[in-house]
């Protein structure tokens, strides 16, 4: 479990374009191609990483750090075009060709290395996690509605609302933060939704 005085391992940073462009939302998808393409077979690869992963966490209690950062940039690359696209629809900037942190983009992603992980706690996380699954379900569902209200405010406002910014990442922060849970840390995903969650500031 978190406590007060010490910072959660994953770091979701997203930044709202301001202000955003009206239309350029509509054509994301087709701007999106490339991204999706790599990112595919990428999710092949992570998939199997993490299958070793969890034979090495389970009989070693370490992540190999080669195969934590390559996870990771997956992670990392895939939050940067969900950013861009249609699950936050966030900013304009194209995102990079990258595994690496990037400073400059307005979204990114970190999780702090771990040294040790329970051998047995791994076995088990999926399960520990069920809470969290049932929110997640919930969020599947509400998501792709918040993101659509945010294109059409977009589009007719030429803005996006901050209290329904704040929505949409606070859902993909927990996402992120239960997915990162199940292999890449062991401190359990707290169940928190606003806080940090400022324009411009990473959450």
């Amino acid at each position: 479990m978190t406590t007060e005085n010490k910072p959660y391992p994953v770091t979701l940073k997203g930044e709202l374009t301001s202000p955003p462009g009206r239309w350029q939302w509509i054509f994301k998808w087709l701007l999106g191609i490339p991204h999706y393409f790599i990112l595919y077979f990428l999710g092949i690869a992570a998939f199997v990483i993490m299958v070793i992963a969890f034979f090495a966490i389970l009989f070693t209690g370490k992540y190999p750090k080669s195969l934590f950062d390559f996870v990771l940039g997956v992670m990392r690359w895939y939050w940067r075009v969900s950013f861009y696209s249609y699950s936050v629809l966030g900013t304009d900037k194209y995102p990079p060709f990258s595994l690496d942190p990037d400073p400059n983009y307005p979204a990114d992603l970190d999780i702090k290395y771990p040294e040790k992980l329970n051998n047995g706690l791994v076995l088990v996380k999926w399960i520990l996690a069920f809470p969290h699954w049932v929110i997640l379900w919930l969020f599947g569902y509400v998501l792709p509605f918040l993101v659509i209200a945010a294109a059409i405010c977009q589009l007719f406002l030429g803005k996006y609302p901050e209290g329904l910014f704040k929505v949409v990442l606070g859902m993909q922060r927990w996402m992120y933060r239960v997915y990162a849970y199940l292999e890449m840390c062991d401190e359990y995903p707290p169940f928190k939704f606003w806080e940090d969650l400022g324009i411009g500031l990473a959450v």
